[in-house]
């Protein structure tokens, strides 16, 4: 078996975000799918995949620690993260989901097989960053709640930026005032109370913020009684993420922002953060996420897959999670999944708050090509919508 051509499929059914799918064609007419969904910058994903073709048409798709490596060791003198381990998590998700379908065995059982029968969610609320809408983040949690998730993250942080977009101060370390740190607190006690007393919940600062103004924060939140507080200042730095460990008593996550193994170990050794959130389509997928999972196993840290933007990233992290003992929960944004529904086929069992297996091979789904069409867009069209063109 060889592979024979790499297709890729960018989709907008939300205005501000293009997810980016990938199919991995081979000689013998299976297919594998895989997804690198990010924020921004998908355009040059998609330059990307087309770059890499040479390095992938014509191996064998059996080959599936090979061809990881030879794409990682490629572009070594770019760094093998971020913009590189995106494409090679495309390419290894396709290649696991194949592996699936040659042997008609879900992606789980060929990684040791379950040890659970599903997967509980986290989902999230509306946040403080982008509306001041309390009574709405109330409203959407308690309807959470009642359909059975058993867990939220929101950012209950104000925008700090003088103004514009969120994307024009991103990148910019923000400072918390006092009255920015009372409005937090005001919007995660509106929350504890619309929850209850014994419902989980996490904090999000996006990677946000100053040493001195994380520390102020997770000291303020602490009351709520956090299973997290994630990614409280910009990830470069981990004697940032040291001093604020240092300074709270509220559990830390991160990882979102980190790629590969090596982007973890750190982390890890050091014991800076109790939780860490692979993202499958960002870090080097399903082979390298399962590889960060076992490293933060011997640290008896527990893993939880970032993946709130695509269904096909949704579902190898699902496959990853059903075979990962030291699991939290699969993150989603369960207000897309109508959107998600419309692009693959079957969508997931979801119930309780938990997606359960259907038993198919492979990731268990398939592209929906006619709601692929639906929302297609070229190269062009994506350059001109995105939101920092």
């Amino acid at each position: 078996m060889k592979i024979t051509g790499i297709r890729t499929h960018i989709v907008m059914p939300i205005d501000t975000l293009a997810w980016v799918f990938v199919e991995v064609d081979t000689d013998e007419g299976l297919s594998g799918l895989g997804e690198c969904t990010e924020y921004i910058g998908n355009p040059h994903l998609v330059r990307g995949l087309e770059a890499i073709k040479p390095l992938v048409i014509g191996t064998d798709p059996r080959h599936i620690e090979e061809i990881w490596q030879r794409l990682f060791h490629a572009y070594s003198s770019l760094n093998g993260r971020g913009y590189i381990s995106h494409l090679i998590s495309a390419i290894d998700i396709a290649l696991w989901d194949l592996r699936g379908k040659m042997l008609g065995v879900p992606i789980y059982d060929l990684l040791g097989g379950p040890v659970r029968d599903s997967v509980p969610l986290y989902t999230h609320v509306r946040d403080q960053w982008h509306s001041d809408d309390l009574n709405g983040m109330v409203s959407q949690a308690k309807q959470a709640k009642e359909q059975g998730y058993q867990a939220i993250k929101t950012d209950p942080f104000p925008q700090t930026q003088a103004a514009g977009s969120a994307f024009k101060g991103a990148h910019q370390v923000e400072r918390l005032d006092p009255k920015s740190v009372a409005q937090a607190l005001h919007w995660m006690e509106a929350l504890r109370e619309a929850v209850g007393p014994d419902y989980e919940l996490m904090v999000d600062a996006h990677g946000r913020f100053d040493v001195a103004s994380a520390i102020k924060a997770s000291q303020a939140l602490a009351p709520i009684d956090l299973v997290w507080f994630e990614e409280p200042t910009h990830v470069e730095s981990d004697n940032a993420l040291r001093q604020i460990r240092e300074n709270t008593d509220v559990p830390l996550c991160a990882g979102e922002r980190h790629f590969t193994r090596w982007d973890y170990w750190q982390l890890l050794n050091d014991r800076l953060v109790d939780y860490v959130m692979p993202d499958v389509a960002w870090c080097g997928g399903i082979s390298e996420w399962r590889r960060i999972a076992t490293m933060a196993e011997v640290q008896y840290i527990r893993v939880s897959p970032h993946d709130a933007l695509g269904p096909v990233a949704l579902a190898a992290s699902f496959q990853l999670s059903m075979a990962t003992p030291n699991l939290y929960r699969e993150e989603c944004l369960h207000t897309w999944f109508t959107r998600m529904a419309g692009l693959v086929t079957p969508f997931f069992d979801i119930r309780d708050g938990s997606i359960h297996p259907n038993g198919r091979p492979g990731l268990g789904l398939e592209l929906n090509l006619d709601g692929i069409e639906d929302h297609r867009v070229n190269l062009e069209d994506l350059q001109a919508r995105l939101p920092y063109s």
